[in-house]
């Protein structure tokens, strides 16, 4: 790989950091990887593996946020863990296509149920209970398609957990980031053994994604919360567009 691909990578790496605070790595990374040659399989595998340094960035820079939060983060971090192994065994043993036609569609109900939650909580319609039965299998099935494919994955997350805890959202960033990161970390581990993963990719993209983990929470600290969902909710339904015309369009 050239060192202009190097750079190239790092540098969507520490942008894809920063967005992936608000759930949109993978709207950088996922497309940077292409760019520099990948084929689609091997850009979504080796993705997934750069993606664990988000959440070892955000850990540093999220810890006025995350204060409090260690029993929900190793809750959703343990069922995103097994979502996340079943969804990464799930992508090397499957055909790729009936779940990548869903793909947008998940991610575009995503982005209108951001844009909606707080009608939907000052409604006191549609919100989760934070230890019930359907934030659990909410946030599992969450966890089963960041393993699986990911881009858009940090959007549901967020959108599940911004109508379950009663927190501002900086708080519910540094959750979702965390939190995901679990679902990729086993997912690392299967495709290590067992996945096309492009280490020469992989690393600069990591070296990216760990700089700008650490700085995005204090992006998120500092910005509205109304813009950022906003704009959070926009920028998924753009990536559903796209990964909609990618599946369809390939018919």
């Amino acid at each position: 790989m050239s060192g202009a691909a190097v750079m190239f990578l790092v540098v969507a790496g520490v942008l894809a950091g920063i967005t992936g605070t608000v759930g949109l790595a993978s709207l950088v990374s996922y497309p940077a990887l292409l760019a520099v040659g990948l084929p689609p399989l091997d850009a979504n595998v080796t993705n997934t593996v750069a993606l664990v340094f988000i959440a070892l960035g955000a850990v540093g820079g999220s810890r006025p946020e995350l204060a409090g939060q260690a029993p929900r983060v190793l809750r959703f971090g343990a069922l995103t863990l097994v979502g996340g192994s079943a969804g990464a065994v799930l992508l090397l043993t499957t055909p790729p296509g009936a779940f990548r036609l869903a793909v947008p569609w998940l991610i575009a109900a995503a982005g209108v149920l951001l844009a909606l939650q707080p009608r939907l909580v000052r409604r006191g319609t549609g919100a989760l209970e934070e230890h019930g039965l359907p934030i659990r299998l909410a946030v599992l099935g969450v966890g089963v398609y960041l393993g699986y494919f990911g881009a858009g994955g940090g959007v549901a997350m967020l959108a599940v957990l911004a109508l379950t805890l009663p927190e501002p959202l900086a708080r519910v960033n540094a959750v979702k980031t965390v939190s995901s990161g679990f679902a990729n970390l086993l997912a690392t581990i299967i495709f290590a053994f067992s996945g096309p993963v492009h280490w020469a990719a992989a690393g600069p993209l990591a070296v990216g994604l760990l700089a700008g983990g650490y700085a995005g929470p204090a992006v998120v600290r500092l910005a509205p919360a109304t813009v950022i969902r906003l704009l959070v909710a926009v920028a998924a339904l753009g990536l559903a567009v796209w990964l909609g015309l990618d599946a369809y369009g390939a018919r």
